[in-house]
């Protein structure tokens, strides 16, 4: 990665949504994971690599000044870190925040990488081989095989079985370069979707674009439910 300009990757890391299946009053990326709010773990993971000159994390509107607060006040990360770091209020969607977070890029960012606050455990290599992927290849996302047999079912009755050999769980970062995704934004203003995408993926692969896969691991799982919360919590005690 030493070859890379540093400045010519950035993340948006999308903070906005509440957590409803994980229930309680707090959004479950400001819950505590061993004494640090989860969005903490991927955020300072971001922030501490070279090859990442910019994040921009898109809250809620309503706790935009609690992240503030917590980051800039009660992290304790350098001065060089917090330098990269710029804040932005989400939309009502996860695509719409991940897009005010891409309009917030300066004008240095080539390509942006989009991961979800609530995978924690993202690594640095995973990280790397997306940015490697995104110069030599184009527009990528990071998945995991399936490992289980997948069925199509429909009111509680299978109705076929699919070759999970071509099965893959997404997770992210998701990625793609910054004109490409400004241009497909542009594009869903004149046609407007007739779906929700819930990854900039399905907004790629709608549009006609290629997406190749960055083979994930189960550390980067998404923390989802009370029962993640356990298993991740577990994790952290074993290290």
């Amino acid at each position: 990665m030493s070859n890379f300009n540093k400045g010519k990757f950035a993340a948006v890391l999308p903070a906005g949504g509440i957590g409803k299946r994980m229930g309680g009053s707090v959004p479950k990326q400001l819950m505590l994971l061993k004494g640090k709010p989860v969005y903490f773990y991927c955020l300072e993971t971001f922030l501490r690599m070279d090859e990442i000159g910019q994040v921009v994390m898109a809250v809620p509107a309503d706790w935009k000044e609690h992240f503030q607060k917590d980051i800039f006040e009660n992290s304790g990360w350098s001065p060089e870190m917090l330098s990269k770091l710029t804040i932005v209020i989400g939309g009502s969607e996860r695509w719409q925040s991940v897009r005010n977070g891409v309009n917030a890029l300066d004008n240095q960012a080539e390509y942006v990488l989009v991961h979800d606050v609530a995978r924690p455990f993202v690594s640095k290599e995973i990280i790397q081989e997306v940015c490697r992927t995104l110069v030599e290849k184009g527009a990528c996302l990071v998945a995991k095989p399936a490992v289980d047999t997948i069925k199509i079912a429909e009111e509680g009755k299978v109705e076929k079985t699919i070759d999970r050999k071509k099965v893959w769980m997404a997770q992210t970062p998701q990625a793609a370069s910054v004109p490409l995704l400004k241009k497909l934004y542009s594009r869903i203003d004149q046609e407007p979707l007739d779906f929700t995408p819930t990854d900039e993926a399905s907004i790629l692969e709608f549009f006609g674009e290629q997406v190749y896969i960055v083979q994930g691991n189960t550390m980067n799982d998404k923390l989802t439910t009370p029962e993640d919360f356990e298993i991740f919590s577990a994790r952290l005690a074993a290290e």
